[in-house]
């Protein structure tokens, strides 16, 4: 489960499915890294080549090595710092990039999550006018993604039968 660094979601995911590999987005980390750098640095081709340094050894899961160069290079002085050391401390079992990447599964971002929400759940949820029952809703969206799984023919059958399932 790739999410951003949203304790309640966090929270959600160890307690509903505490077997779930959970990860930290990759790239609301490196925007955090980002907000850090801009507020530190003055020469902006020193801050782009320290950036990127701290970027691949995130890819390569050295959390403990970025936050040791943070803390070097803003000497205790810093509070964009101290917001993003606390950030990752509390993340950084869930940023092992590498080993996720490793396994085959490529995603360390939530873009795509992100953009089925918009264009399977949002995009019919949320017309004007609409109010939907819990179980409306969770039926409407079970319909969506059979749908944008190209799935239909499982309703099809279903309707065949009085929506009984079979066998």
């Amino acid at each position: 489960m790739t999410s951003d660094g949203a304790p309640w979601i966090k929270n959600w995911v160890e307690d509903a499915f505490p077997e779930a590999i959970s990860l930290l987005d990759y790239y609301h980390a490196c925007e955090h890294l980002h907000l850090f750098s801009r507020s530190f640095f003055k020469d902006k081709t020193v801050e782009q080549k320290w950036t990127n340094q701290q970027k691949e050894l995130l890819l390569t899961s050295q959390v403990l090595e970025v936050i040791k160069n943070i803390k070097v290079l803003a000497n205790g002085n810093n509070k964009e710092a101290e917001k993003l050391i606390a950030y990752y401390q509390t993340n950084k079992d869930r940023m092992d990039y590498q080993a996720c990447m490793q396994m085959g599964c490529g995603i360390i971002g939530s873009g795509a999550i992100e953009s089925a929400h918009r264009t399977i759940i949002q995009k019919r949820m949320k017309l004007s006018g609409q109010r939907w029952s819990k179980k409306g809703a969770q039926n409407m969206l079970n319909l969506r993604v059979l749908n944008k799984n190209q799935q239909w023919c499982k309703i099809i059958e279903l309707s065949k039968h009085g929506f009984k399932a079979t066998g």
